[in-house]
C-alpha cells in the first residue's frame, strides 16, 4: 500500500469557520488522530505534511463517535442486594449475583434460564468453560460454591477466608481464585478437583481480580491503593504496586494483548498500568462511585460503571498509552456493576431503587437503605 507525503484537503468556506468545525468534531472524538499533522493553511487548502497511509487517514475520518444510550431494561425476580455480574459470551449466559441467590440469564432472549440457590451473600461468579464449571463466592458462608455449567446443579462447596468477594478461573493454572475481603488473603482451588490448594496473605483488603491467561494474575488492594500482582502456580507474590494518585481501587479491567491494566478509584479516576513495571501511564476521569471496569478489545473502549452518580463513563484506547473519554452514558443511580458481552458488544448493569434507609441503631450505626421490592433489574447498553 503506497505511501504518501503530501496531501491537499479541500475545505469551504474560510480557514475559520474549518478551525471550528475541526473543534467541534475533535471534541466529540474524531480525527484525534490528525490533528497534528495540520502545518500549512492557504487559499482554502489544509497542507498535511507527513508520511502517512492514505487508507488510514481516510479511516481515520470516518470513525463515529461512541454513542451508547440503555436500550433496554429486564426485571429480575427476587429481593435483596447484589454485587457482580459475569457474562459468558461463548455459551450465552448471564451470571447475575442477588441477595441469596445467582440468577441465570439468556443473553441473547433476556430470559431467565434458571438460579444457583444457597449462594449466601454472593459476590461473584467465574467461569471456567475449560472444565464444565462455574464457582461463585459466598460471602456470609465464607465459602465457594462449584455448579455445573450446563444443567445449574450445584457440585460441591469450599471453604474460603473470612467474606469471599472478587473470584478469577484462570486458565493457565486451571485455578480459581477467591479473594476474602475481610481476613485479606486469597484461597486457591484447583478447578477441576475443588481442592484447597493454598492461602496467601495480601496485606490489604482485596476488591476485583484479572488474570492475562499466561501466567499473571492482578488484584486491587482496596485499603492499600495498590495493586498485587502473583504468579497462579507458584502462588508467590512478585510485586506491590502503588497506585496514587488513584485512591481506593474497586474495579479492573485488563487489555491482555497489550499487557494494560484499568483499575477504577473513588476519587473518580480511571488509572492505566503497565501490567509488566507497573508504571502508571495516564489517568483519565470518570464518574462517582465505580465498582467495575471492563474492556472490549475489538471497539478499544473502556468502561467504568459509577454507581453514585448513576453514569457508564466510555473511555477509547487510542493506543496502549493515549486513552480520551469518548462519552458518560447516562445510566442510573445504584448501577456500579457492569458486564459486558463481547460478541454483541453490549453493556449488562444491576441497578435496584432504594427505599429510606433505617434508624441508626447501636448494632447498626450506619444502615444502608433497603432494596424496594421487585425494583431490581438489568439495564442493557448498547450503540
Amino acid at each position: 500500500m503506497p505511501f504518501i507525503n503530501l496531501v491537499k484537503i479541500a475545505i469551504r468556506p474560510t480557514h475559520v469557520s474549518y478551525r471550528r468545525t475541526f473543534c467541534a468534531v475533535y471534541q466529540f472524538g474524531l480525527l484525534r488522530c490528525i490533528g497534528q499533522y495540520f502545518r500549512v493553511v492557504q487559499s482554502g487548502f489544509v497542507t498535511i505534511l507527513s508520511r502517512v497511509l492514505i487508507s488510514s487517514l481516510l479511516c481515520a475520518t470516518l470513525l463515529p463517535a461512541a454513542s451508547y444510550k440503555v436500550v433496554k431494561s429486564i426485571p429480575v425476580p427476587g429481593e435483596g442486594f447484589w454485587d457482580y455480574l459475569t457474562a459468558d459470551s461463548e455459551n450465552r449466559r448471564l451470571y447475575v449475583s442477588h441477595g441469596t441467590e445467582v440468577a441465570v440469564l439468556d443473553l441473547d432472549s433476556g430470559k431467565l434460564l434458571g438460579k444457583i440457590p444457597n449462594t449466601n451473600g454472593v459476590h461473584g461468579i467465574a467461569v471456567a468453560n475449560d472444565l464444565h464449571r462455574g464457582f461463585v463466592s459466598d460471602g456470609r458462608d465464607s465459602q465457594v460454591t462449584i455448579f455445573d455449567l450446563k444443567t445449574l446443579a450445584v457440585i460441591s462447596t469450599v471453604k474460603a477466608g473470612t467474606n469471599p468477594d472478587g473470584i478469577v478461573y484462570d486458565p493457565f493454572s486451571q485455578r480459581v481464585f477467591a479473594f476474602n475481603g475481610r481476613s485479606k488473603d486469597m484461597t486457591a482451588i484447583e478447578g477441576a478437583t475443588g481442592k484447597l490448594a493454598g492461602t496467601v496473605l495480601l496485606g490489604g483488603k482485596p476488591e476485583f481480580p484479572v488474570t492475562d491467561a499466561q501466567g499473571n494474575v492482578y488484584v486491587n488492594i482496596e485499603d492499600k491503593s495498590e495493586i498485587v500482582h502473583f504468579d497462579p502456580k507458584t502462588l508467590t507474590i512478585k510485586n506491590r504496586w502503588a497506585l496514587a494518585p488513584c485512591d481506593s481501587p474497586s474495579g479492573l479491567a485488563m487489555d491482555a494483548k497489550n499487557q494494560r491494566l484499568f483499575p477504577v478509584c473513588d476519587n473518580k479516576m480511571m488509572a492505566v498500568v503497565d501490567a509488566g513495571s507497573g508504571k502508571i501511564i495516564t489517568t483519565v476521569p470518570i464518574g462517582e462511585g465505580p465498582d467495575a471496569a471492563g474492556f472490549d478489545p475489538e471497539k478499544k473502549l473502556v468502561f467504568s460503571s459509577n454507581g453514585e452518580d448513576g453514569t457508564l463513563t466510555v473511555v477509547q484506547q487510542e493506543s496502549p498509552d493515549k486513552y480520551t473519554v469518548a462519552q458518560n452514558v447516562k445510566t442510573q443511580r445504584s448501577a456500579r456493576t457492569m458486564a459486558i458481552d463481547l460478541k454483541t458488544h453490549k453493556i449488562y448493569l444491576s441497578a435496584a431503587e432504594f427505599g429510606p434507609a433505617p434508624a441508626p441503631s447501636a448494632d447498626n450505626p450506619r444502615p444502608r437503605p433497603k432494596v424496594l421490592p421487585g425494583s431490581f433489574k438489568l439495564l442493557v447498553v448498547s450503540e
